[in-house]
């Protein structure tokens, strides 16, 4: 195949760029111009070409595009232009921010400017910026001239980075990327816009109705009134109190304070909450108008509109140390709402093409598998080998009973609740405070949480022997000793620690950036700042990295027999011909048991849906 190194140079000016809009929303908006294309075919030097879409195009089909590996450096953006503006696909895509992520770390800088000094690849230029507000009629033939020599600079330092990160990129990986880029400039699954406006429409009533019963609560004649005395922290916890909901905590110099700040996680988390009133009260002390599922709404009926009728799924490859996908272009459908049958409305809304099913195939309890199984906790990898229900196992641990999913729900809630936080070192207040937030939720004394917790350590030793594991390697990542060999974490040796970090299965590292004590904690550096780190979290990072694996080496597989639409945690989403939905189905479920080689003993298990809308399966 031909290499195809591609960069876009677009028209952008202060109210009309990418920082102001999404991708999606910025190459379909009307002022959008392609000003020139770089082009670098193999190894051959790039070349710029300008003028009008026609001209373009033309110059472009001189490509065997088909037979193509096309790189660029932020594909969503040049993969999109390529494919929706001039109607061309490429075979397979390379994304170089895409690999930078897995091989740097997900919080590593991954612009090309800053790759290009890391890799001493070479100065990306300035010229872009001096050239905000130009259309390409603006330009100067000189000027112009000037403009392509930087895209073609640009184009040169994102071939000489994909050869740099390639050199030992798992080839797996890079065709997860092209499958992720594909997922967004070759959408197939589409969007009901009728149920969405219904039930805008009916979000917006209740909001006018909430709004009143605040301003009756509060003693406020306006909706300012109510905001000014939301915006004071102390007086929205107490308004939160009044109503039940449950405060949200985080660390403060002298002991715990409410996280109600505007980026708090705890108040993140309450924004999203599947409760109308409370995203409402969150709303209201922002002075925004639109709540968070409201804003939803309206961004599906917009790309519904500029897609005709298409969801082109926005999926950032390697979004955490785990290298699962995150959410991007203010979309995220890592955390649709599920459980509030009217909220659905987001899931129901995305609904297959016609003639086609959506396909939805879900990796059950795989990271308490993973877990027990990579700490040799074997009493509890014999209960998923048995087929048993793990969540209602330990819940009869703790009630001295037998429990059921069918007959003792908020009971197995306990034990799923304990199962998926303990074996990270959930603590009792967290376990106190996740349980009174639950769907359902449920009250448990501290001193009942505290013997909850340590009665579960006990009899999961193996996986609590894990931490101590994940602290000792941090120490040792942080400053290697003279000498030091390399060691394995868990059992199997499976998972290698080296100086260069933490080994997995697929030949990637997870490496804690700026690894450092500070007030005698251990932390290193994120897109957020510092963050705490210590063997639980080490422990989730490297079993939700196996899940990402496993799932990862599956979506490959299927996906060359049925198209991968969507990937959310531990589940794939494909799109199947309505009359193959049963052949279908039992040929991802054979894919999905088979354990990978280098996990041997691991029990696997899926449950795998189908219907007419994402919400149905």
């Amino acid at each position: 195949m031909s290499i195809i190194t591609l960069d876009f140079e677009t028209f952008y000016d202060k109210d009309y760029s990418l920082t102001k809009l999404t991708t999606e929303q910025y190459i379909n908006d009307p002022r959008f111009e392609i000003i020139g294309v770089g082009l670098k075919v193999d190894q051959n030097p790039a070349g710029w070409f300008s003028g009008d879409l026609d001209s373009i195009k033309k110059y472009l089909s001189t490509q065997d595009w088909n037979g193509s590996i096309v790189i660029c450096h932020n594909a969503h953006f040049d993969a999109a232009i390529l494919q929706w503006s001039l109607g061309i696909s490429a075979n397979f895509y390379a994304d170089t921010i895409s690999m930078a992520r897995a091989v740097e770390g997900p919080d590593v800088p991954v612009s090309l400017a800053a790759l290009a000094k890391r890799f001493n690849l070479g100065e990306k230029g300035e010229e872009v910026g001096r050239n905000i507000g130009r259309r390409r009629k603006d330009f100067s033939q000189q000027s112009l001239a000037q403009y392509g020599a930087y895209c073609i600079n640009d184009v040169e330092l994102t071939y000489k980075l994909f050869a740099e990160l390639a050199s030992n990129f798992p080839e797996s990986e890079l065709e997860l990327i092209d499958k992720t880029i594909k997922m967004f400039v070759q959408p197939s699954l589409k969007l009901d816009a009728t149920l969405l406006k219904n039930r805008l429409d009916r979000v917006k009533l209740e909001k006018s109705q909430i709004l009143r019963d605040l301003m009756e609560t509060l003693k406020c004649v306006t909706e300012e009134e109510v905001r000014k005395k939301l915006s004071s922290g102390p007086q929205f916890a107490e308004v939160l109190k009044s109503y039940g909901i449950q405060v949200p905590y985080k660390k403060g110099k002298n002991g715990e304070i409410p996280a109600l700040a505007k980026n708090d996680l705890g108040f993140i988390t309450l924004e999203e909450s599947e409760d109308p009133f409370t995203q409402q009260l969150c709303a209201a002390r922002l002075g925004v108008k639109s709540t968070l599922e409201e804003s939803r709404i309206e961004r599906f009926i917009g790309i519904h509109g500029r897609n005709n009728g298409y969801l082109p799924v926005p999926l950032k490859y390697y979004a955490a140390h785990p290298g699962r996908w995150g959410g991007m272009d203010s979309v995220n459908l890592q955390n649709l709402p599920t459980r509030d049958k009217n909220k659905k409305t987001l899931k129901n809304s995305i609904v297959a093409p016609d003639g086609y099913y959506i396909v939805n195939a879900d990796l059950s309890q795989i990271e308490a598998r993973l877990l027990a199984w990579l700490a040799g906790q074997e009493d509890v990898v014999n209960i998923f080998r048995q087929g048993l229900d793990i969540y209602a196992w330990d819940a009869s641990q703790v009630y001295g009973k037998r429990i059921t999913k069918e007959n003792n729900p908020e009971e197995r809630f306990v034990g799923k609740t304990m199962r998926l936080g303990l074996g990270y070192g959930t603590g009792p207040i967290k376990l106190q405070r996740t349980l009174e937030t639950g769907d359902p939720p449920i009250k448990l004394s501290l001193p009942r949480c505290n013997e909850l917790v340590w009665g579960w350590r006990m009899v999961n030793q193996n996986i609590t022997d894990l931490w101590e594991q994940g602290n000792k390697l941090l120490r040792h990542l942080m400053s290697w000793p003279q000498g030091g060999d390399s060691f394995y974490f868990g059992k199997h040796e499976l998972i290698p620690i080296t100086p260069y970090g933490i080994r997995l299965p697929n030949g990637l590292y997870i490496r804690y950036s700026n690894l450092r004590t500070e007030r005698g904690r251990m932390v290193h550096d994120s897109r957020k700042g510092p963050i705490e780190i210590w063997g639980g979290v080490v422990t989730e990072n490297v079993v939700q990295a196996l899940a990402r694996i496993i799932i990862g080496d599956f979506m490959n597989v299927i996906g060359s027999r049925y198209k991968t639409v969507l990937t959310v945690h531990d589940s794939l989403v494909f799109v199947v011909k309505q009359g193959e939905v049963e052949e279908a189905k039992r040929y991802i479920e054979s894919v999905m048991t088979t354990t990978p080689p280098w996990a041997t003993g691991l029990p696997i298990a899926v449950d795998i849906k189908h219907g007419v809308s994402y919400g149905d399966c």
